[in-house]
């Protein structure tokens, strides 16, 4: 049941409490006549039928479809203009923004221009009839008709645009395929442009590989040697015993050296770490023999007594001294049919223990020194450490007058000692 005052609703049982022929609201405390109660007899409230929305009263419910419900579909307010769209409400604000809202608003301003010139010549012509109470209402008129030229100048002004900006955006949308195509090609080019990068990358590193190759072979011709002997300068030492620890570089070569410029062609093997049962025990080092220019007319196998020092670079030159005889059945020492013959040599040469020592006499400021030296002329056993003990920066030819002069020296005093003990 609803009260006919305030709209708001009660059951038939709620109302048949009070006996009285005024009932009043207990929501609003309205007072209607009982004899004024009409609609359902049920507890169901209003309804919206556009968004759902449900209402106490029949009132309320009409003000929200007239005036708020978003939902609602509404005719445009231009409708006699030619916009004849049916709009939900909610969309409004768009459709004011169409063409064709547009074109309706122009041609309702055109009517309504067109209305108030004729009513600006009716004014005129009885102007001269009522002078006196017209020219408020003309004044009125005059103002509305001056607002309402800016305002189809603006109209105008923004229809010229719009069909512009259509214009323009027909000329991008042409233009698209064209700009589409062309970032297609700079793609391309791009990618072309890095594959060819690429390949210049992997140009230049093997172009960088070859340099060090080349640098290398250069050094190697500036330390060359003639006479037989190397003394191997070892920079950089504990970098290259981690390497050898790792195993990222587990041996290194010396640069070649020969017996003469016609001679032997040679170098030297180094495992810093050791090289099989001598691994992480020794460093081991080999002596190799390499293919030269000269060797169809030299002398195979090889049979020449080699002998490695390993320098002490303090006053007291307590070198490390070993030497080998070469095993003429072994290919080490044959004829080189590569570049290089295995390497063969003295696998335990120097205990690890003792040159990791710290502050050991052999490696001073990070290097290390070895000379390699091959025997043609079978200098007798005792006199190599005296051989050894000369200054590697005199030439060789005064070292060998020096070995000699020492080994006469040696002689003599053998006979003199010899001749004393025949006497007594």
């Amino acid at each position: 049941m609803q009260l006919p005052k305030c709209g708001h609703r009660y059951c038939q049982t709620c109302l048949d409490i009070e006996q009285e022929t005024i009932i009043k609201c207990q929501q609003c405390q309205a007072e209607s006549l009982r004899n004024d109660e009409h609609l359902d007899q049920f507890h169901s409230n209003g309804k919206c039928e556009y968004c759902g929305e449900q209402f106490n009263s029949i009132n309320k419910l009409n003000e929200h479809k007239v005036f708020k419900c978003r939902h609602l579909i509404v005719d445009c307010i231009l409708k006699g203009f030619g916009c004849n769209e049916r709009i939900i409400r909610v969309e409004m604000q768009d459709h004011y923004l169409t063409q064709q809202h547009q074109h309706a608003l122009l041609n309702a301003v055109h009517q309504m221009l067109s209305q108030l010139n004729d009513r600006q010549t009716d004014i005129e012509h009885s102007r001269t009839t009522t002078a006196g109470p017209c020219n408020s209402a003309t004044a009125q008129s005059e103002e509305l008709y001056e607002m309402l030229s800016i305002l189809v100048g603006g109209i105008e002004t923004l229809a010229n645009d719009e069909q512009r900006l259509a214009t323009e955006a027909l000329k991008m949308q042409t233009a698209i395929p064209t700009l589409t195509e062309e970032l297609s090609k700079v793609k391309l080019s791009v990618e072309e442009s890095n594959a060819f990068l690429e390949g210049v990358k992997h140009n230049q590193a093997i172009l960088n590989q070859d340099l060090l190759s080349l640098q290398e072979k250069i050094n190697d011709l500036q330390y060359i040697s003639y006479d037989g002997t190397l003394v191997w300068k070892i920079g950089n030492f504990h970098e290259k015993m981690i390497d050898a620890q790792s195993e990222r570089q587990t041996s290194i070569y010396s640069s070649p050296f020969y017996s003469s410029p016609n001679g032997y062609k040679m170098r030297a093997r180094l495992y810093l770490n050791g090289d099989g049962n001598a691994r992480r025990t020794h460093m081991s080092l080999f002596f190799v023999l390499m293919r030269g220019l000269n060797d169809p007319i030299l002398k195979f196998p090889f049979n020449y007594k080699v002998t490695f020092c390993l320098y002490d670079q303090t006053p007291q030159q307590r070198h490390i001294i070993d030497s080998f005889r070469p095993d003429i059945k072994s290919s080490s020492f044959q004829r080189p049919r590569s570049d290089m013959n295995i390497a063969s040599g003295i696998p335990k040469f120097f205990s690890l223990e003792a040159i990791q020592q710290e502050g050991n006499p052999y490696v001073r400021d990070d290097t290390m020194f070895i000379k390699i030296m091959v025997d043609f002329g079978e200098i007798p056993k005792t006199l190599l450490p005296y051989a050894l003990s000369l200054s590697p920066g005199l030439p060789m030819q005064i070292q060998q007058a020096m070995i000699k002069q020492e080994a006469e020296r040696r002689s003599q005093q053998h006979s003199g000692e010899s001749m004393l003990i025949s006497q007594e």
